[in-house]
């Protein structure tokens, strides 16, 4: 009944919405105004969207995963697939209902949350498929965990379980050798070696946090062992990230730096940058270490430099052709990455970083990039898999996540600045 009387505001909400982001707020009221007037926009796209994936018999199954709108679909609603560990984007969807439950309050939200998030309880329960386990476990239970820690310690309880042995399992992919996790097990004869792709940064949270929460001490090491490893030999001197590195799985040399995704194995993928600033700030969260401090400043610097005054980047940085498709999930990422990294640095850097994430946040958020009353999504403009030729300009479920994300984070700022 909630939700059904919410989507009664839907088109008053839109008309009322537009002049609210047709320009960029200044000052910090009329910011926290934007926010929650984006995070009302959002909480409302997800009711519609849950209404949508009610079957014909009027029920969800919970183990059908949103994961795009293409730009030439017709449907409001998100095209599913079924959630597996072959599926890495099975964890967005109740990661973002997580979190607009969190801002939100609703409890229809809540246990939708929790039976799309409880659908992957099979996860644990076979060996490693790849490394995209961790954007799994992460973005469901954790982000549930996270949502919840305060409020409700029987949840907690029971997805603290899931989450450790997630991480047991992701460890059994690294090679002590290297000093990195196997990304794509099924991939190693195609790059004559061990392959580790920047994607992975990510999910070093899983060990990270499962180190701190009773899991095994060890898991620590392996996530520092392979931030500093891809450190080492995932970057060129700029601070530009290869997609994939490549290592003598017994030696553990170095073999190459190649792209899977990218324009060429020389350029910049913007999605590729955009994990290297949100995982080398995650791993400064957890370790404390200036090193990584300072490495998640070279590459967030090199991407903000080669954007030139833009916040929304073409799907590669050197895509040829000024009309190359663009890719919203990735300034999605930086977003929220970049208002996590002003936080731990001080001065014009501090500044800079939360300007540039909040600019981004008010670009992403005009008609232009909204969804709005096109489909159910909250944006679209994002670019999947280019050189395939899939998921082009369309919207995608991650793009979401990272939106709704970096919105949370820049509300919680300006509660916490309020209190001082």
């Amino acid at each position: 009944m909630m939700i059904r009387n919410i989507l009664l505001t839907v088109a008053a909400f839109f008309s009322l919405m537009l002049p609210a982001t047709a320009h960029q707020p200044e000052g910090e009221e009329s910011t926290e105004a934007f926010v929650n007037t984006q995070l009302n926009y959002c909480h409302l796209q997800v009711c519609r969207a849950l209404t949508e994936l009610r079957g014909a018999d009027g029920m969800h199954d919970f183990t059908m995963m949103p994961r795009n709108i293409l730009a030439e679909d017709r449907q409001l609603g998100w095209n599913c697939r079924k959630a597996s560990a072959e599926e890495w984007c099975s964890g967005f969807w109740p990661g973002i209902l997580w979190m607009d439950y969190a801002y939100s309050h609703d409890p229809q939200i809540r246990h939708a949350a929790e039976r799309y998030t409880e659908s992957l309880n099979f996860l644990v329960h076979q060996p490693v498929y790849d490394h995209d386990l961790g954007f799994l476990i992460i973005n469901s239970f954790l982000k549930g965990i996270e949502t919840q820690e305060t409020a409700n310690t029987h949840l907690c309880e029971r997805y603290a379980p899931i989450v450790l042995a997630a991480a047991d399992s992701l460890a059994t992919l690294y090679n002590p050798m290297v000093g990195t996790i196997l990304s794509w097990p099924r991939h190693v004869k195609d790059y004559g070696g061990h392959n580790t792709i920047m994607d992975n940064m990510i999910n070093l949270e899983l060990l990270f946090w499962a180190s701190r929460h009773g899991g095994n001490p060890l898991l620590y090491d392996v996530a520092v062992s392979h931030a500093k490893t891809t450190m080492q030999n995932h970057f060129r001197p700029d601070g530009s990230c290869y997609h994939v590195a490549v290592y003598d799985t017994l030696t553990g040399q170095f073999i190459k730096g190649v792209t899977h995704q990218g324009f060429n194995n020389g350029s910049m993928w913007s999605r590729g940058q955009s994990w290297a600033i949100y995982g080398y700030t995650m791993v400064y969260r957890y370790t404390q270490n200036p090193i990584f401090l300072d490495f998640a400043q070279k590459v967030a610097d090199i991407y903000i430099h080669r954007l030139n005054g833009s916040y929304i980047p073409r799907w590669d940085f050197d895509a040829p052709g000024l009309d190359a498709p663009v890719d919203a999930s990735a300034a999605c990422v930086v977003a929220s990455a970049l208002l996590e990294l002003s936080q731990y640095v001080q001065g014009e850097k501090a500044i800079c970083y939360r300007s540039f994430a909040e600019k981004s946040l008010h670009q992403l958020s005009t008609e232009k990039y909204q969804s709005r009353e096109r489909n159910v999504a909250f944006l679209m403009h994002s670019t999947g898999h280019h050189p395939a030729g899939t998921e082009i300009d369309a919207s995608i479920i991650y793009a979401d996540y990272y939106y709704i994300e970096a919105l949370l984070r820049l509300k919680k700022l300006i509660e916490s600045q309020k209190l001082k």
